[in-house]
């Protein structure tokens, strides 16, 4: 998996990703949705792949809204499936044709709870949707990839600022960074990169899920004491991703989009 040549030299501005293809797993809603969108306005062909066809159409249909000049050659295309299932997303590789870059958002909210009382399936719930998908797009992409093609993982701040009846989600968070520094060695030979973002509270329908934070109100307040006065908008949080893919010369990296909540 050796290239003799270097890493490609392009501009780093996000403008570059006009005419890249990048797929996201986890597309349909949330960070995932957002990306799906910022790319799409840059000019990039976008592949949203997620388990819930009617959500999977509905997102395809708000991505299509932020192209500039209208659907052209299949720009954004909907790949139902489990994200975590290799082929899921070698179905989506071929049907993008081309893939540059790969988004891995997909993950839930599952095993909260004090360690003493989490049963082994709860475990695995939190533990395994994370892990194999970020192992089934490593394994897809690394063959699929051109030089300089880019993987970005998501992480949580719980792995720097664990809470108690956390422990799966901080486990699985440490996991997907520890794996993010793996890959990208792994990978360098072929010249892919391979990087992650560490979010801290992003308003999405993920957050909303949590009983108490199910209203802009409760939203507002939740933020109200973080060090930047509110949480991150799906937006902010997606535009982190953009930049990883765009600039050739980043990897092995966990970038942190928390508005400053892991220094408090």
């Amino acid at each position: 998996m050796s290239t003799a040549t270097p890493v490609p030299v392009r501009s780093p501005l996000t403008s570059a990703l006009s005419g890249t293809t990048a797929v996201l797993v986890g597309g349909t809603s949330g960070i995932g949705l957002a990306a799906g969108v910022l790319l799409r306005s840059v000019g990039a062909r976008v592949v949203l792949v997620g388990r819930d066809p009617g959500r999977l159409e509905t997102a395809v249909a708000r991505v299509r809204d932020a192209e500039r000049t209208g659907d052209s050659d299949g720009a954004v295309l909907g790949v139902a499936g489990d994200g975590a299932d290799e082929k899921v997303l070698t179905e989506a590789f071929d049907r993008a044709g081309a893939v540059d870059h790969v988004l891995v958002t997909a993950g839930g909210l599952g095993g909260n709870g004090p360690v003493t009382s989490l049963t082994a399936d709860e475990i695995r719930t939190a533990l395994d949707p994370r892990l194999q998908a970020a192992f089934g797009a490593a394994r897809v992409a690394a063959g699929r990839l051109p030089a300089g093609g880019s993987l970005t993982l998501t992480s949580g701040i719980l792995a720097v600022r664990p809470v108690p009846g956390m422990a799966a989600l901080v486990s699985a968070a440490g996991a997907v960074e520890t794996l993010t520094k793996a890959l990208a060695v792994e990978l360098a030979p072929a010249r892919l990169r391979v990087n992650a973002v560490r979010f801290g509270r992003v308003d999405t329908p993920l957050i909303r899920s949590i009983p108490g934070l199910d209203s802009d109100e409760a939203v507002a307040a939740a933020g109200a004491t973080a060090p930047l006065g509110r949480i991150g908008t799906a937006e902010e949080a997606a535009a982190a991703a953009l930049f990883l893919m765009a600039n050739n010369y980043v990897t092995g990296q966990i970038v942190t989009v928390d508005g400053g909540e892991s220094l408090v």
